[in-house]
């Protein structure tokens, strides 16, 4: 049952401390990781133009969003080249054919802890930053901006370079 599993607990906000012994790293804020700006692809950029762009920069894994602010999910460079490869997508195609969906978001606020448990389950996790957007007749809406993306080799790269033992 979820409410008994710690991991659950503490990706939902439900649970902060579910580990006796926590590492020394464990109630450092995610905002300590020195991370490099993300990489945006807008949804309309086709498959080929994404590979050439992540090649080009040399990254792995781009964010998607939409002209909204929308968070549309994560493409990585491994998932298009073998979705193209298989038949399943055209390199004309937009990016958002092999766009995963499903992703876990942190805040800079968060502890290293929390994306410990996150990154159990997931090979990546958006940084997010929450804001309040108005509009010219003075209504307001929350938008997420993405700050990074991290990985567990970040947080390895971290723990082992800061390492307090």
């Amino acid at each position: 049952s979820k409410f008994v599993n710690d991991q659950w607990m503490i990706k939902n906000g439900f649970l902060n401390d579910a580990q006796e012994h926590k590492p020394w790293w464990w109630n450092i804020k995610v905002q300590k990781l020195n991370l490099s700006a993300p990489l945006i692809l807008l949804p309309e950029v086709s498959c080929q133009k994404a590979i050439e762009i992540l090649q080009e920069k040399g990254y792995d894994q781009a964010s998607v969003v939409a002209e909204s602010g929308l968070i549309l999910g994560m493409v990585t460079l491994s998932n298009t080249l073998s979705s193209v490869q298989d038949g399943n997508v055209e390199f004309s195609d937009p990016v958002t054919k092999v766009t995963y969906d499903q992703f876990s978001k942190v805040s800079l606020e968060d502890s290293l802890g929390k994306l410990s448990c996150l990154l159990e389950n997931d090979h990546f996790a958006i940084i997010v930053h929450e804001q309040m957007q108005f509009s010219g007749n003075g209504s307001s809406s929350t938008k997420q901006t993405v700050l990074g993306v991290v990985t567990s080799m970040d947080l390895l790269t971290f723990v082992s370079t800061n390492d307090k033992k």
